[in-house]
């Protein structure tokens, strides 16, 4: 199959939330493919595994970014722009996730999640849009979550913002397409990272992230709005959202823990 982005001229990327899992297995497998990177999470620059990939491949940088902080965004954002000259795909993979029961909810946590799976694209969105526009193309992808389709009991914190986003994409991509900048989403299931080993259930269809990578990888090299995998959970989860609210939460019901 074709690769997408190879391209007569190699891509430049800027891909948010790189440190490791989903981000760090792209980055891997985008190097390879010979294009150039920059590699945000909020310690790049002093990463063991982002700091080995630059010894291998010349077309890596790291830089810094704290999505919680809009003026460090802004000026980050400005940053990435001058360090390749210009920008042909931003990825944004940041997520924050904490499972929480009514009992356990703290302010902190839901602002975390909102900073985290919202805002930090917000705010990314806004200093990147006038760079893009003046380029006159780009590609943008938010990976966002099939968790954004129907909340489920304790994990409304991470699932709202990441249906904000999901949201905010469908309201923006027909005016993005205007200006050549096209905006697709990934929403995939359970993957094997730092944030779902916070669960305490069976997560089906769960898969490592150099699989998760290796999917949307090729998932985008459809032109399609939404990738997403895998098909039971997807479907499962699209169901509950078709259904009336009555047969849909008494299903969720029963995912409650004893008290």
């Amino acid at each position: 199959m074709k690769n997408l982005y190879k391209t007569a001229t190699p891509m430049k990327i800027w891909l948010v939330g790189a440190s490791q899992g989903i981000g760090l297995e792209l980055i891997k497998i985008w190097l390879e493919q010979g294009h150039s990177v920059i590699a945000s999470a909020r310690a790049a620059e002093t990463s063991p595994e982002l700091a080995d990939l630059s010894k291998r491949y010349a077309g890596l940088k790291c830089l810094n970014l704290d999505v919680t902080d809009p003026q460090d965004t802004a000026v980050k954002a400005d940053q990435a722009w001058s360090m390749f000259k210009g920008i042909d795909l931003w990825f944004y993979n940041v997520g924050a996730y904490q499972p929480m029961k009514i009992e356990q909810w703290q302010w902190q946590d839901f602002v975390k999640m909102n900073q985290a799976n919202y805002l930090g694209a917000v705010a990314l969105m806004l200093a990147l849009q006038p760079h893009f526009a003046k380029q006159g193309r780009g590609r943008w992808i938010w990976n966002i979550s099939l968790a954004s389709y129907f909340g489920l009991p304790y994990g409304g914190g991470y699932s709202a913002p990441k249906a904000a986003l999901l949201n905010l994409a469908e309201s923006l991509q027909p005016e993005l397409a205007q200006q050549s900048i096209a905006l697709q989403v990934i929403n995939h299931g359970f993957v094997k990272t730092r944030l779902t080993a916070k669960n305490d259930f069976e997560m089906p269809g769960l898969v490592e992230p150099p699989q998760a990578a290796r999917l949307i990888d090729k998932g985008l090299q459809s032109k399609s709005f939404e990738i997403r995998f895998p098909f039971g959970l997807r479907f499962f989860l699209s169901m509950l959202k078709l259904m009336p609210y009555s047969w849909a939460l008494s299903l969720t019901r029963k995912m409650l823990k004893p008290n």
